[in-house]
């Protein structure tokens, strides 16, 4: 049986938050979405779960597990999450880095000594660095199609790849381009560094502190009766895909987790946000998540699929685990798709909102993206999902005041000890009264009571109610030690 509402006892999100409000009407609409997402892209079976402000707020499963047995998908079925398992590994190299115990920016061959002399073949080529193994920019060649074929791979025969080595594609650091046996390459790392299996320093740092109790790399150990089987859709009805079995590429792509279990997953990071005092009593500090979200600044511009929304230009950077974009709609958003032979994957979080949205699929690639987004384009239309409010500093206060005192004496000099000191040389005194006299002609009389909204801890925006029209303002704060405003804007609001 599914729950509809499952609270996670999550003792590390301490920070306390407003509860996304799922209104019927919406939720039929999502439920609505990913039904018919599943019969048209034939997927024998489908759970998807959001994730709001700590907590599993919504999740259903559809169609069977298994065709045979037909038992229904719920909430504690197994899926193989594909690539969405390069997001534990990032993290557990972040980790190993605040421990001291690897460099980010250190040749990779310190920790991999098989991969020694590695560059491109030309004399100006550098040595490849952790760095570019997170950010995918390491110079190997895209190997989607070949790289899912390598789960099983031995221990010793990955081995034998390293020493041998592997062509490169271009130069280290020049481009993205997609690696899956870099992600690989990263379990070994890590393996080497911590001095335990790849799968066992995930269980031990990430995952049981987590209470990821049912998420492992071993089939063979998952009770058969839990296990969502996997699919392909081939002539007119499903095939079993075959199963494929922990091994040295686990690291890039062989995660098996529930939806209940994953739901920890994406609360834990989404409470890394927004910065704030407080202890980390997470398996990983909170500043350390959101490092995940550093990209390589090889960034493109891709359309969205008309069929999710109005088409909109998305800038798109790879992080670490985590492709980073910023989306004309949804502002940003941290992604990952996961393909499979017999899975398919997504997980959007929208950090500055405090909302994740998941979904997987039993069916060969199909990663269910478009129920995906446009779940949280519903979200977003309905008013749900609203950003979470910046705090306003002391600083941003103290300029606020100063610009309603500005205001009330159509004279910023009433204020010129909260100015800096390009401000008057930016438009002197008698400007800025005419600007004001103008502004104060054309909206009336105005009380300016409204509270400011703070952006970040150095600029903030407002607007004023006026007698026949409306005031729309920000200010910037100069980086200076005495708070001062740089730079003040005041505008009549646009009908």
């Amino acid at each position: 049986m599914f729950r509809s509402l499952v609270t996670l006892s999550l003792l590390l999100i301490a920070l306390p938050l407003r509860a996304a409000s799922l209104d019927p009407v919406t939720v039929a609409e999502i439920d609505n979405v990913f039904a018919r997402w599943r019969l048209d892209s034939h997927v024998p079976g489908l759970v998807y779960g959001i994730v709001a402000d700590g907590k599993l707020v919504h999740a259903k499963g559809l169609g069977v597990r298994d065709l045979e047995a037909k038992r229904p998908v719920d909430l504690d079925s197994r899926f193989r999450i594909a690539s969405m398992s390069k997001a534990f590994t990032a993290l557990a190299i972040l980790k190993l880095r605040d421990e001291g115990k690897l460099s980010l920016d250190a040749p990779a061959e310190n920790y991999v000594p098989e991969m020694r002399g590695w560059t491109y073949p030309t004399s100006d080529a550098r040595r490849i660095t952790v760095r570019d193994l997170l950010n995918h920019s390491a110079g190997f060649v895209d190997d989607n199609p070949w790289g899912d074929r390598q789960q099983s791979l031995p221990e010793q025969d990955f081995t034998a790849m390293l020493k041998a080595g592997v062509p490169f594609s271009r130069p280290a650091g020049l481009a993205m381009e997609y690696s899956n046996f870099g992600y690989a390459t990263l379990g070994r790392i890590i393996a080497n560094v911590s001095g335990q299996s790849y799968q066992a320093y995930i269980g031990r740092t990430l995952l049981r502190p987590l209470g990821m109790d049912a998420t492992g790399y071993d089939i063979a150990a998952s009770p058969r009766e839990t296990r969502a089987i996997g699919y392909r859709w081939q002539d007119g009805g499903w095939l079993r895909e075959p199963d494929m079995a922990d091994g040295a590429f686990g690291a890039m792509g062989g995660m098996e987790t529930t939806a209940n279990d994953y739901a920890r997953w994406v609360a834990f990071l989404l409470s890394a946000w927004p910065p704030r005092d407080g202890a980390d009593t997470g398996p990983v500090p909170r500043a350390t998540v959101r490092a995940i979200a550093e990209g390589s600044n090889f960034a493109t511009g891709q359309m969205r699929n008309p069929t999710i929304g109005a088409p909109c230009r998305q800038a798109v950077a790879y992080g670490m685990g985590w492709r980073v974009l910023d989306d004309c709609d949804l502002g940003r958003a941290l992604t990952h798709t996961g393909g499979y032979p017999g899975y398919g994957s997504v997980v959007i979080l929208l950090p500055e909102k405090g909302i994740g949205i998941f979904a997987f699929a039993s069916r060969t690639y199909a990663a269910p993206s478009v129920p995906a987004f446009r779940a949280a384009l519903a979200l977003e239309a309905a008013g749900s999902i609203d950003d979470r409010a910046v705090p306003v500093s002391p600083g941003v206060a103290a300029g606020y005041e100063a610009v309603r005192a500005i205001w009330a004496a159509g004279d910023v000099m009433v204020a010129k000890d909260r100015l800096a000191m390009n401000v008057l040389m930016d438009r002197d005194a008698p400007h800025w009264r005419a600007e004001l006299a103008r502004l104060r002609a054309e909206v009336g009389a105005c009380a300016a009571g409204e509270p400011v909204t703070a952006t970040t801890a150095m600029a903030g925006s407002f607007g004023w109610t006026c007698e026949h029209g409306r005031i729309d303002g920000s200010l910037l704060l100069a980086p200076t030690g005495t708070p001062a405003i740089q730079e003040l804007k005041l505008g009549v609001a646009a009908p």
